[in-house]
């Protein structure tokens, strides 16, 4: 299983903190909604897997790059 970076935006509760989405969803995400306002409607005429995969890598990358600090 790849490394998920631990929860993003996770709260804090009685019983320590709750779970969220993973901090690798989170980039994921947040590349997903760049590489859509960089490509339009081009983007969309992709297979949406293709696109969900590349946001994926990115995440991954990011998460690497914290790892080398």
């Amino acid at each position: 299983m790849k490394e998920t970076g631990g929860y993003a935006l996770a709260t804090a509760s009685g019983e320590g903190y709750q779970s969220g989405m993973t901090l690798r969803d989170y980039f994921a995400g947040q590349a997903l909604v760049n590489i859509m306002a960089f490509w339009g409607d081009r983007a969309i005429l992709q297979n949406c897997s293709d696109l969900a995969g590349k946001s994926y890598q990115v995440a991954d990358a990011m998460l690497a790059e914290r790892e080398k600090e």
